[in-house]
């Protein structure tokens, strides 16, 4: 298959993630990739919900929004957008969501709203929370696909549009929030995983060719690192064949 991009490390290392069988909650973009190409390789049974209300999508191209109607050709059911969020998601009935960034700080808060720290007259506007504020409160987990940059990954985000850790230890409880909150969070150049005791994200695992310095060099704080990190496994011929499959089809 030829040697990889950093793009396909992250999808594939995000698709290994997910196990088989699980009910995931999946944004558009590198999730939602990430999502179908663990449901061709080892998850066939994975159930994949979308915002727009298909339950159990099986697209066999990627979908362009969540109002592609691929999804709801290929459901088991389609469903309102109240009930997926009143009966599937705040009750606690999806076991892990996708979500990507704008901005990630440190415990792993979320900003896809504004750059800058007034929100009537910002920097930049951004496209706006969606439905990720919900799944970063109620899904069993989450896991955060994002490319790694100083400007993405930033000490402390300029809006806070889906609560990671908030502010560190106990600030999910305090919140109310169901769910544990990001498992993961996976770039092109590793993997961070929250601190068990001060919740703050750490790098526990580096891509091939990867090295420690490269990834405190892309992060805009001190950048925890584990005392030996893994190194993810490069992809196989057969993961790179279906994901390579996946995007070739979504450009005919």
């Amino acid at each position: 298959m030829g040697g990889h991009t950093a793009d396909e490390m992250m999808t594939v290392a995000a698709a290994r993630a997910i196990r088989d069988g699980a009910v995931c909650f999946v944004g558009i973009g590198l999730p939602s990739t990430a999502a179908n190409l663990a449901r061709r390789t080892h998850a066939p049974g994975l159930v994949l919900v979308y915002e727009s209300g298909t339950v159990g999508a099986k697209p066999d191209t990627l979908p362009l929004s969540i109002g592609d109607g691929i999804l709801a050709e290929t459901a088991d059911a389609v469903i309102s957008v109240p009930e997926v969020f009143n009966y599937w998601l705040q009750p606690g009935r999806i076991d892990v969501g996708f979500l990507s960034a704008a901005q990630l700080d440190k415990f792993a808060n979320i900003n896809t709203t504004i750059v800058g720290h007034d929100y009537h007259n910002p920097a930049v506007r951004l496209p706006g929370a969606g439905g990720a504020p919900e799944i970063a409160a109620s899904c069993m987990q989450v896991i955060v696909v994002l490319r790694h940059s100083r400007r993405a990954f930033v000490d402390r985000v300029d809006f806070v549009t889906s609560v990671g850790y908030g502010d560190g230890p106990g600030s999910r409880q305090r919140l109310g929030l169901r769910g544990d909150g990001p498992a993961m969070v996976i770039t092109d150049l590793g993997v961070l995983e929250p601190d068990p005791a001060s919740c703050e994200l750490t790098l526990t695992q580096l891509h091939p060719g990867i090295s420690i310095e490269q990834a405190r060099a892309a992060t805009g704080w001190d950048l925890a690192v584990a005392a030996k990190p893994r190194r993810t496994p490069p992809p196989s011929s057969a993961e790179l064949a279906a994901l390579r499959g996946l995007i070739a089809a979504k450009k005919v």
